[in-house]
């Protein structure tokens, strides 16, 4: 019998440090409003000095496995673009601070494409018997690699973490995640980078550009790509698993901007009212932005067990993907 992937429990964590638009427009060339216009973004929030991107990811974590009831899980996979250390990855420190001694954990890298890979990874690793259960995670500090002169990518991105356990099951319906459509481009891994830092940079033997070691996006051609691609893998996605775009009760994709969600749902024709936004509270947190927003959403009461979600993403790579949740029947916080 073929084994399937249901949501057992999820949760989520934003570091204490809010920063509203105002804080920053005090020391660059922007305004409040200037913001908020272009991005629908009012604030964000920032790690603690002393914070790591494995500290976030772990208390997530927690939260995930506390309302899953669980006091271990199979396995780790975290998605992180700001690892603690280039090496090792990130995930093992995670589940050490969880205390899952010998648990398998590693690190996916597909920046804000990262959660959707991670979930289809725990999703094979299910449906291979390779564990019963597995905590999934994204967790973010842009902070740490935004250029603070740059508006054009400071003002948007803020740090958070969010998790889902995902339980092995031999049957569809509530509860249940997948199919999967997952894409990349290489060829426009210019388009959102950080230049700096990697081998191609190290072994070039040339000193890197000023700003180089900060994150970097080319904005407008970014738009156009991710509600392309975005739109396109979903659709693709609710072919495969028979759905319509009027099935769908929840759309729940990365938080990039608020403009590209409203874009998206007007292409696949999905109501406004159904979109799940909270970019303006947290910023763009990558790939710990879907699970945020689903988790608050679920944490305020939205959803009822059945409820139809589609999750889709794009972040750097260029690599995108999307996936369909039919929400289980999780006892409210």
């Amino acid at each position: 019998m073929t084994r399937s992937a249901h949501l057992a429990g999820i949760g989520s964590f934003l570091p204490s440090c809010r920063v509203p638009n105002a804080q920053l427009a005090a020391r660059m060339d922007t305004s409040d409003e200037w913001i908020r216009t272009r991005t629908g973004i009012r604030q964000r929030y920032f790690a603690e000095p002393g914070t790591t991107t494995s500290d976030l990811a772990a208390e997530a974590g927690a939260r995930a496995m506390k309302s899953a009831g669980l006091a271990e899980v199979g396995a780790v996979v975290l998605a992180t673009t700001t690892p603690d250390r280039p090496c090792p990855a990130t995930a093992p420190v995670v589940a050490a601070k969880l205390g899952l001694a010998g648990c398998p954990a590693f690190d996916v890298q597909a920046v804000c494409t990262g959660f959707v890979y991670a979930l289809a990874t725990a999703c094979g690793l299910l449906a291979m018997g390779c564990v019963d259960t597995v905590l999934v995670i994204g967790a973010e500090m842009f902070s740490t690699i935004l250029n603070p002169a740059d508006r054009a990518t400071s003002v948007i991105f803020g740090d958070g973490a969010g998790a889902m356990v995902l339980r092995s099951g031999h049957t569809a319906g509530n509860g249940a995640v997948g199919p999967f459509d997952l894409g990349s481009d290489g060829t426009g891994r210019d388009l959102i980078t950080v230049r700096a830092g990697g081998a191609e940079q190290r072994r070039s033997g040339l000193t890197p550009a000023p700003g180089d070691e900060y994150f970097s996006m080319a904005g407008r051609e970014v738009f156009r790509q991710a509600v392309e691609h975005m739109a396109q893998s979903a659709r693709a996605v609710l072919g495969h698993v028979g759905w319509q775009a009027g099935d769908v009760d929840w759309l729940a994709c990365h938080q990039a901007n608020l403009r590209i969600l409203v874009r998206l749902a007007d292409v696949l024709g999905i109501p406004e009212a159904r979109v799940l936004a909270n970019i303006a509270e947290v910023g763009n947190t990558s790939a710990a932005s879907i699970p945020l927003a689903i988790d608050q959403a679920y944490q305020a009461g939205r959803f009822k067990a059945g409820d139809r979600l589609l999750l889709s993403a794009f972040g750097g790579g260029l690599t995108w993907g999307s996936t369909v949740l039919t929400w289980p029947d999780l006892t409210h916080p």
